[in-house]
């Protein structure tokens, strides 16, 4: 079954004023940007990518590349889930390329991938960023549609994700279970028949001042929520989270950013949708 060959590119750049604008763009299917919003306040444009199909279908081909040059700062996120449907025979297939030079600012934080029974997806993310730059990137991925008797019975999620720092390898993982056997990791957790999981990658300039910023954080941990922080090296932190249900993944991945944005100001930019 034929499919979206679908991508998305962005270029953020400052303009003399010292605002950030999106100097170059390109999208075709599943893919829309919607017109950019200036957040005045912690100097970030934030900007939605809108999935105006269904979802995620069977021969869907999806690449997405993202740039931020110098001093611009840019948040990317979405409004909805992103559903991958049920397939025949084939899967679909997710690229991501998140590049940020020196002093510039990226943050990615869409809504839960949510795949459905029957589903095969792959995605791959690559992440370089500059020193001096920085970034927030969040993975969330929900067990699936839970109304419906749905969750746990995807075929086959692969994720893997490769993080870079001025072309240094910092962080390679990988992701690739079935349903029933990321069931199985969530019961081992003891999150229950709910449980949601996000992968975060935190990485800051340089001359970040001290890390008092992780025992707030780490202070989250509880009540209906598992949550860890792992220092890597060059100003790199990997965040895994797991909760008991979505309710408590949005509250707790809203309380995150708001202890963050303490040490990291350009995550006071309000998304317009948290």
């Amino acid at each position: 079954m034929s499919g979206f060959g679908g991508h998305l590119q962005l270029r953020a750049a400052v303009r003399a004023s010292g605002r950030t604008m999106i100097a170059a763009q390109s999208f075709r299917a599943p893919f829309h940007v919607s017109k950019p919003y200036w957040d005045a306040d912690s100097r970030v444009l934030l900007t939605q990518v809108v999935n105006p199909t269904a979802g995620i279908l069977e021969g869907d081909t999806l690449e997405s590349d993202i740039h931020v040059e110098a001093s611009a700062a840019l948040l990317v996120t979405t409004p909805s889930a992103s559903r991958v449907f049920r397939m025949q025979s084939g899967e679909a297939t997710s690229r991501q390329q998140f590049t940020v030079a020196g002093d510039g600012w990226l943050e990615v934080m869409p809504e839960p991938l949510v795949p459905h029974r029957g589903s095969r997806f792959r995605q791959s993310t690559a992440i370089d960023v500059s020193a001096g730059g920085g970034l927030y990137f969040v993975d969330q991925l929900m067990p699936g549609r839970l109304g419906h008797g749905d969750a746990w019975q995807w075929d086959r999620l692969a994720m893997d994700l490769t993080v870079r720092r001025d072309g240094e390898l910092i962080l390679r993982e990988r992701l690739d279970d079935t349903g029933p056997e990321l069931k199985a990791l969530a019961a081992f957790n003891g999150a229950g028949e709910q449980a949601c999981f996000a992968n975060a990658v935190l990485m800051a300039p340089l001359e970040l001042p001290g890390t008092l910023w992780v025992r707030d954080v780490v202070a989250l941990h509880g009540d209906g929520l598992w949550l860890g922080v792992s220092a890597l090296k060059r100003g790199v932190w990997s965040l895994r989270l797991v909760a008991r249900d979505p309710l408590r993944m949005r509250q707790a991945l809203r309380d995150l950013r708001a202890r963050l944005a303490a040490q990291f100001p350009r995550l006071t930019c309000d998304p317009r949708k948290l």
